[in-house]
């Protein structure tokens, strides 16, 4: 009986301490999401660019996030990335060529051990929770450009896809870019997901562009705003 009684001691203890634990970090959340607001709020209308941090520099897949970047620069808009090697570190790179605003959401995982060296140093955000980050990216886009990556990159285009299904965000422009990687994604989405199995609807389908062309990308975005599409605001 007192073996018993001492392991629910021991047990309640941890309960307690976890309870006071999760309290705590509700205010390590919140400080999250009150320094991404506030630095976010300042920059204006923004592209978020997704793909790989295992891109080297050398790969035509960086080149093509670099020259992109520098486009979407031109047509007013800033750069959001992860802020971290590869892709990110390509867009990055864009955005600082051509004067425009770069952004970097920084957060710690195994291929990404610094922030990248082209982000504005006042626009480095620092983030100890996906999902708090991953809410900068979404609220304050103007448009996804997705480049090839692993598994980080199809989750944020999926969760972009879903929000947009769902309408918990406006309707946004979504640019795949590279035909060779996501084509056979693309197909077997609506060969199986719609018309084999109907799990979406065919017009689901029109939230994705599909290019190796990054000129294509830029005027499609453009397009889209100028055609009486949502208006350049945060989304949520």
């Amino acid at each position: 009986m007192t073996t018993t009684t001492n392991n629910l001691d021991a047990q309640d203890k941890t309960w307690a301490e976890l309870k006071a634990e999760s309290s705590w970090r509700i205010f390590k959340i919140m400080a999250e999401f009150v320094e991404g607001f506030e630095t976010m709020n300042r920059i204006g209308p923004c592209v978020s660019v997704y793909g790989s941090a295992r891109t080297t520099s050398e790969h035509p897949y960086y080149q093509k996030a670099v020259r992109v970047s520098e486009l979407l620069v031109k047509e007013g808009y800033g750069i959001i990335t992860g802020g971290g090697p590869g892709i990110m570190e390509a867009a990055n790179l864009g955005a600082q060529n051509a004067g425009g605003k770069s952004v970097g959401l920084e957060i710690t995982v195994p291929h990404e051990t610094k922030p990248n060296d082209f982000i504005d140093r006042d626009r480095l955000i620092k983030f100890n929770y996906f999902f708090v980050r991953k809410v900068m990216f979404v609220k304050y886009a103007q448009a996804f450009v997705i480049l090839p990556g692993g598994f980080g990159t199809m989750d944020e285009l999926f969760e972009s896809l879903t929000l947009i299904q769902t309408k918990k965000i406006e309707r946004i422009p979504i640019i795949l870019m590279g035909i060779e990687f996501w084509g056979g994604l693309i197909d077997w989405i609506k060969e199986t997901v719609l018309e084999k199995h109907k799990n979406i609807g065919p017009k689901d389908l029109n939230f994705l562009h599909l290019t190796d062309d990054e000129e294509d990308a830029v005027l499609f975005i453009k397009n889209f705003y100028e055609y009486g599409h949502a208006a350049l605001r945060p989304n949520f």
